[in-house]
């Protein structure tokens, strides 16, 4: 690294440590503070939304104070900071640390509701690793199976759907790739999925549909003749209604003729008993 470099870093390195000497400097932190002292500086930070320098102190605490009776409302507030820098995967360890530590605290549901938004922040488009996704539906069936009665039900009940249809969603899309390859005995695979698992999105009624569908292309005809009749039960009003009982006239059909030639074939194979002279 050359003479100019160095300057260049060494003024941005200074310009750093000026600017947070000055910002502690405007709430009066000390080194000799009381943990109690910290604390409302602290918290007066996060009000201001100098959220950066909010962390350091709740940090701090964490290490130097973590006997101190509001220690786990400290620990909430250090995750809260994470989360409002969008720092998910930091905010989501800190909420997890506060359940694991301090499991009695009144801050409890607030950050088992919050592990969930972390995931569901960090949680990408359907096409991508649905990881964060799957976290994020763990965190929100959790917290509502321990909080039924939190004021964050509603919100959670709502992010939880969202999830599931971005899950549906991913599934179907995979599902049509390959009913649109004609590969229908991985379509079936796929379909059947999103019917069995996510039937109360959007996704629920369209892959019950194609999952009948492949069934008939499959020659699956019992199954697929089931799978249209329950469309036409779940759904009566199905934009596909029209489609589910041509096909179920037509497998209707299909096995009429299937049982007259198993009749023949069998009248066939009967031959009349020798009677001996």
């Amino acid at each position: 690294m050359n003479s100019k470099c160095w300057a260049r870093l060494s003024t941005s390195l200074v310009v750093v440590v000026w600017l947070g000497a000055v910002a502690c400097s405007s709430y009066n932190v000390r080194p000799d503070m009381t943990a109690e002292e910290r604390f409302e500086v602290a918290k007066r930070m996060f009000k201001n939304k100098d959220y950066r320098q909010a962390k350091m102190q709740f940090k701090l605490l964490t290490l130097n104070s973590p006997s101190a009776p509001f220690i786990d409302e400290v620990q909430f507030l250090l995750a809260e900071s994470h989360f409002r820098l969008k720092e998910y995967i930091l905010a989501a360890d800190e909420y997890k640390r506060l359940l694991r530590l301090y499991p009695r605290s009144q801050w409890v549901d607030d950050a088992q509701f919050m592990v969930g938004m972390c995931n569901y922040k960090m949680s990408p488009n359907p096409a991508l690793d649905q990881k964060y996704t799957l976290d994020a539906v763990a965190s929100f069936q959790r917290f509502l199976e321990d909080f039924p009665n939190s004021e964050y039900v509603p919100e959670a009940e709502r992010l939880l759907q969202v999830c599931r249809a971005k899950l549906a969603e991913k599934e179907f899309k995979a599902g049509e790739l390959y009913r649109r390859f004609g590969d229908y005995y991985a379509a079936l695979v796929y379909f059947k999925s999103v019917w069995e698992t996510y039937y109360d999105t959007k996704f629920g009624e369209p892959a019950l549909y194609w999952k009948s569908e492949s069934l008939y292309r499959l020659g699956r005809f019992s199954e697929a003749l089931d799978s249209f009749r329950e469309l036409i039960i779940k759904f009566p009003k199905t934009r596909f209604r029209n489609d589910a009982r041509q096909r179920i006239k037509k497998i209707e059909e299909e096995l009429k003729k299937e049982r007259a030639q198993a009749q023949a074939t069998d009248g066939k194979n009967k031959q009349p008993e020798k009677r001996f002279q």
